[in-house]
């Protein structure tokens, strides 16, 4: 993956979800002089608020475009997002990460770093940006390294552009070493508002955190950590 002194007034590719990642992780392309273009997937999450905080994130940002791509993933389930599973909560902290949960979305990164790629090959852009996280994370492989890096080799094998010679495909995860305290850290240095975003995976119908599974106690340590209140609405 390419290191983070990017060059200046390039087309990027950012997966903005609406959570709190997302949105600092396309504050950092901004900052480094990128041309952001939002892709937001409805993927048939039943955490359908993040979809309206994606909304908001992208106008606070001035995104260049944001599209929002429908692929409904309850079809194939396996997940307590796509499927009725019950939502783990008031995990301890020393269990989250420790396994795959059932908040995992099968093959959710692949899908979406897919459908941006697509999106990039149509901008004439070679750079996906991502908010994945390998620190204070749920446990989940397709934010790994790794994985990150095989899906680069994979975007510069599959497509027309970059066979054809015309650019060589990166993928950027800025946030992949951070926990969440830095993370908030480092949004508010960039003037990232973390009441527009949406976290939890479980919201209620106004958009309110639970504030009890796995995505709301990592928030919630983090702003905990650096002596913070977490602006968004918990019910």
């Amino acid at each position: 993956m390419g290191p983070y002194n990017w060059a200046m007034s390039r087309p990027a590719v950012v997966l903005l979800s609406g959570g709190m990642d997302s949105a600092t992780a396309a504050a950092v392309a901004r900052r480094d002089g990128f041309t952001v273009h939002a892709l937001t997937a409805r993927y048939g999450q039943r955490h359908a608020a993040e979809l309206e905080a994606a909304r908001r994130v992208a106008a606070a940002l001035g995104v260049a475009s944001h599209v929002v791509v429908d692929v409904d993933l309850r079809a194939i389930g396996g997940s307590a997002l796509t499927a009725d599973v019950a939502v783990p909560v008031h995990r301890s902290l020393d269990e989250i990460g420790t396994s795959v949960p059932v908040t995992y979305v099968p093959a959710r990164n692949t899908v979406l770093l897919a459908l941006a790629l697509g999106y990039a090959e149509t901008l004439g852009a070679f750079d996906l940006v991502i908010g994945a996280n390998a620190l204070d994370y749920s446990g989940y492989p397709d934010c790994r390294p790794a994985y990150l890096e095989a899906f680069e080799r994979l975007a510069n094998l599959a497509t027309k552009a970059a066979v054809e010679g015309r650019g060589t495909f990166r993928v950027h995860a800025p946030l992949l070493a951070l926990t969440k305290a830095q993370i908030i850290a480092l949004g508010r240095e960039l003037g990232v508002d973390y009441a527009l975003t949406s976290t939890c995976y479980q919201p209620d119908a106004a958009g309110r955190a639970c504030g009890a599974c796995d995505a709301c106690l990592l928030r919630l340590k983090g702003f905990r950590e650096l002596g913070l209140t977490d602006p968004a609405a918990y019910r």
